[in-house]
């Protein structure tokens, strides 16, 4: 049906097209306004709005973050006693302004690294201009937020990178006498990958923390020994999906212990030759079995050829019953992964 001659769906669309255009020259208004106040050194409140309400519109206009802090900076300077030291009780509500502009944002765009990137600046001013107990309790909130932004998205990598610069915070302002927090990390990364075992960033910053806390502790071989026996039994209960790519992230993470190249810098650097092949043995029986269900997991079939790689680098040689099934399993992950093939040719290469 028309009206007038005009059918409804062009009305609707210069309807649309003329609100677009205003919002537009809206949005070039405001913008062109924030360049002038700042050219000009207005760091005042009502820049400080405009520049909010910008942020809102385009959170992605690293520039407008940067003219954030130039007002933010003014402030902090203007807020100091007479004897130039700085006033907690005027830089206290300009964090905490700060924090509760940046949450609703951080809400509708998880994901922005802009907004992660200024809301760890604001903080570490507080650090940096308030007393440490003070401080403390902005990063002591942090850390609650952020528990329960990830309970809500377990694998938003921003959140998780995000996370290490708290925790780092928090230990740097803790009193003496207080423990590490690596342990509570740890145990963190366990709650939330028994949640979703299919979290990349979980085994990810699991994997720094259980460095960290070796470190920490000095540990002997023996105890790292065990540490690693712990991981490859909590990779094992977790493969319970074996097309599940983070998991055998996380496992060949793992087997990088038993690389004589790579062990140095491993959780168990002090293995012997023999214990690192009996360990890849061991491995390689247990991906064997699952393959047995799972023929069609290209994950298995690359984790068996990296088992058998590793084995020869220890040896020195690859066995001719080893080369066999390498170049067996790289027909299966020429089928399953065709896209790599020029990779699988190389290994082919390799080992012939």
């Amino acid at each position: 049906m028309a009206s007038h001659g005009i059918p409804r769906s062009s009305v609707t669309t210069e309807v649309n097209t003329e609100q677009n255009q205003k919002e537009v020259q809206a949005y070039r208004e405001l913008e062109s306004s924030v360049h002038e106040k700042i050219a000009a050194r207005k760091y005042t409140h009502d820049t400080l709005e405009q520049v909010s309400e910008l942020l809102k519109k385009n959170p992605e206009y690293y520039t407008i973050w940067n003219y954030r802090r130039l007002i933010r900076q003014h402030e902090f300077a203007q807020a100091t006693s007479p004897s130039g030291q700085p006033e907690a009780d005027q830089i206290i509500p300009i964090i905490k302004s700060d924090l509760d502009f940046l949450f609703p944002l951080l809400r509708s765009f998880p994901k922005c690294y802009w907004i992660w990137n200024y809301r760890l600046w604001i903080l570490n001013e507080g650090k940096r201009l308030l007393p440490r107990q003070l401080a403390r309790q902005f990063w002591e909130g942090e850390l609650a937020l952020l528990s329960k932004m990830l309970n809500a998205d377990s694998r938003n990598f921003h959140g998780w990178g995000y996370r290490t610069f708290v925790i780092e915070a928090l230990e740097d302002l803790a009193d003496g006498g207080e423990p590490s927090m690596t342990q509570a990390q740890i145990d963190y990364t366990t709650k939330m990958i028994k949640t979703n075992l299919s979290n990349f960033s979980a085994w990810h910053y699991r994997t720094k923390a259980i460095q960290k806390l070796l470190i920490e502790k000095n540990a002997s071989d023996e105890e790292r020994r065990e540490v690693l026996e712990q991981e490859l039994e909590l990779s094992h209960n977790a493969l319970i999906d074996p097309y599940d790519q983070s998991l055998w992230f996380y496992h060949q993470n793992l087997m990088c212990v038993f690389d004589p190249s790579l062990a140095d810098r491993t959780l168990a650097p002090g293995l012997s030759s023999s214990e690192r092949l009996k360990y890849v043995q061991n491995e390689k029986e247990l991906i064997n079995e699952m393959l047995e269900d799972y023929t069609d997991c290209k994950w298995i079939y690359q984790a068996l050829v990296d088992c058998n790689l590793i084995a020869a680098k220890i040896e020195g040689t690859m066995s001719a019953e080893n080369r066999a099934e390498v170049l067996e399993w790289l027909k299966s992950l020429n089928e399953l992964d065709s896209l790599r093939k020029g990779h699988w040719k190389d290994i082919e290469n390799q080992v012939t």
